[in-house]
């Protein structure tokens, strides 16, 4: 194989391996930061956030679906959901 040709192969091969890295958990998030318009605040999207998350998802009844695909005032009730905790939700 030509050096030029390895090289190609090499950065092709990196950035496919490296792309899931930057797209983590189902949310499809690029960053772990989700910005919550409701109350003007921001959340670490990790897997606590994703957790409550489904639990709100079963506890309302909807199918999953990213929260970002969701209409905004799906949006809007999950962060009031998530800001007015009957238990530990923060």
């Amino acid at each position: 194989m030509k050096p030029r040709r390895r090289l190609r192969s090499s950065i092709l091969l990196g950035a496919v391996l490296f792309s899931p890295v930057m797209f983590n958990g189902c949310t499809g998030h690029a960053s772990d930061q989700v910005y919550d318009p409701a109350y003007h605040d921001n959340h670490k999207w990790d897997s606590n956030e994703d957790e409550r998350y489904r639990r709100w998802e079963a506890e309302t009844r909807r199918d999953h679906r990213d929260l970002q695909k969701r209409n905004s005032d799906e949006q809007k009730e999950y962060w009031t959901w998530r800001h007015n905790p009957p238990d530990e939700r923060h």
